[in-house]
């Protein structure tokens, strides 16, 4: 039996503003906690490519054996990945004076369980949407999204008064009430999931990308999209500092940045409503990402930076919604789990490996040639327009 859809949509909007709290914490104050502790751009960008090189490997590993034991609630695997992910943290936090390779040992662990139990937060709201509990998804990535915003402005805040190691202890607290929301999340009923599996077995990763060819060019396009965005985000601290700003500016960038997904999420369920495909829609977001990645290039100052960010609304913004859904239309219904972790591997895992390392790489060229964050732009406005010349096959017609 489904549990009263108020009570359901309200705990599911709680755990989406928990989870983007803990991951601002980590990943939008990565770079400056990184640089702080005396690493050079190309190394963190190297810890962030193995960052999400785990949660690349770890995503459908942990999504196929959900698919394959839906007997165990998909709650109880996030809960575990989130506990093994709180004590790698602990141990940053207590040592902060580890070098490089202890360092990067301890990204590759919360990669890989951190980043993996995402996707799994994402399906357990498509478990009940597919059983036809009507769970308002793009609100609560959007209201996620605005979580993520006040978090950073308010560790900002917390940066400049205590140090950019309060981050740390930031993610620890936000973890723990994390781990809270999802264990009290109302468990999927097993009988809905028998129901909604038809009987049909979840096939493998090269059976579906070779069953559904469109969908793969689709993640290809993505890979590349994110590979271009992601460093305006994890490295906008370099793009700050490039133009006479710092930390207190980054809290201000990053709250400006993900304050203007709600809406974007928001307008993605309008014009879902209105018959748009959620192909198309993906689409849109890729050309937005773009032409944000173009105005940063163009930028004069971190005041000019400020004012780009509310183009967040068409790109990310729209982006987040439109990807889960578009797996939703376009996976069989018992590969519904593994098809989201796959576009969280396109995404956040091969885009953000590719794009830490294209960024870090970048960064210290043209720091070296003097041109500041400029290479780095433009390299991810190349990889940007690739997307979407690549998405535009994909995604065009309507699924």
């Amino acid at each position: 039996m489904i549990p009263d859809v108020k009570r359901l949509n309200a705990h599911y909007i709680a755990l989406q503003a928990g989870f983007w709290a803990m991951f601002a914490a980590i990943c939008g104050f990565q770079a400056a906690l990184l640089l702080h502790r005396g690493f050079t751009s190309g190394q963190v960008g190297v810890i962030g490519a193995l960052r999400c090189l785990a949660g690349m490997l770890c995503q459908p590993l942990l999504g196929g054996w959900a698919d394959r034991h839906p007997q165990v609630p998909l709650k109880h695997i996030v809960d575990l990945s989130l506990l093994l992910s709180l004590v790698t943290s602990l141990l940053l936090t207590a040592c902060p004076d580890m070098g490089f390779a202890a360092t990067a040992a301890v990204f590759l662990i919360l990669g890989g369980f951190e980043i993996s139990s995402y996707p799994l937060v994402d399906a357990m709201a498509m478990q009940f949407i597919t059983a036809g509990a009507p769970i308002r998804y793009s609100l609560g990535r959007g209201i996620g999204s605005l979580s993520y915003a006040v978090t950073c402005v308010l560790l900002g805040l917390g940066v400049e008064r205590f140090g950019v190691e309060f981050v740390l202890r930031s993610h620890a607290v936000l973890m723990v009430l994390e781990m809270l929301l999802v264990r009290s999340f109302p468990t999927f009923p097993p009988e809905l999931a028998r129901r909604d599996k038809g009987g049909e077995q979840p096939h493998s990763t090269p059976e579906i990308l070779r069953r559904n060819p469109r969908f793969a060019l689709a993640l290809a396009a993505i890979a590349l999209a994110l590979t271009a965005v992601l460093p305006l985000s994890n490295f906008l601290i370099s793009i700050l500092q490039a133009k006479g700003g710092g930390e207190r500016q980054l809290g201000v960038a990053l709250f400006l940045m993900a304050a203007f997904e709600l809406p974007g999420s928001l307008l993605f369920a309008a014009l879902r409503g209105r018959g748009h495909s959620s192909a198309r829609l993906l689409l849109l977001s890729l050309v937005f990402m773009l032409v944000k990645e173009v105005l940063l290039l163009l930028a004069p100052t971190v005041g000019i930076i400020l004012l780009f960010q509310p183009v967040q609304m068409l790109g990310y913004g729209v982006f987040t919604p439109a990807s889960v859904y578009y797996v939703s239309d376009s996976v069989p219904p018992e590969d519904q789990v593994k098809g989201q972790t796959l576009m969280m591997v396109a995404s956040n895992g091969l885009g953000g490996v590719l794009g830490s390392l294209l960024a870090g790489q970048m960064l210290d060229l043209g720091q070296a040639a003097g041109a500041g964050a400029s290479w780095m732009l433009a390299a991810c406005a190349l990889c940007g327009a690739a997307a979407a010349a690549v998405g535009f096959p994909a995604l065009w017609k309507k699924t």
